[in-house]
């Protein structure tokens, strides 16, 4: 059983070409209530299922489970999912000695771009590269099982 520490943040622009990697990414709930998550992914040409627990205090560290699994399998459980899917392309771009995912959101939470980094604990110092924004991590609107429920562009008819 693992434990993901990882911060998250807001980027501004000039990630793009500086990525080595790029891959689309669609995924869906089993459950997404606060205290865990059950999510269903496919990316790329593979399936997941992935398990995470609740976050600590810090927002920064939390149990998370992950297996990979036949993407025909992943397409059947998709149809099980909650309402509502998250539908992304996710950059790798490494930056010091760590490579951060960056997602590009489309649908429902196009325009929302994040960043995450998973450090191997939660005082890792890392470079902040210039494209790298305020920081979200522990805001709860930011995790992808919420922005399913709560999507990115019903946040500015609110405000």
């Amino acid at each position: 059983m693992g434990q993901e520490i990882e911060r998250k943040y807001l980027v501004q622009g000039g990630y793009k070409e500086k990525a080595f990697k790029a891959v689309r990414i669609v995924q869906g709930y089993l459950c997404s209530v606060p205290e865990r998550t059950v999510r269903i992914r496919i990316k790329g040409e593979k399936g997941y299922i992935t398990v995470k627990g609740a976050c600590d205090e810090s927002g920064v560290s939390r149990f998370e489970w992950e297996k990979e699994i036949p993407v025909e399998e992943a397409e059947e459980l998709m149809a099980l999912c909650e309402p509502g899917v998250i539908d992304k392309t996710r950059y790798m771009v490494k930056a010091g000695t760590y490579v951060f995912e960056v997602d590009e959101f489309y649908g429902k939470n196009e325009g929302l771009v994040l960043a995450e980094i998973e450090l191997p604990d939660e005082q890792a110092v890392f470079e902040s590269p210039s494209w790298l924004g305020k920081e979200v991590t522990g805001d709860i609107r930011y995790y992808n099982s919420m922005l399913v429920k709560h999507p990115f562009k019903e946040w500015e008819k609110e405000e």
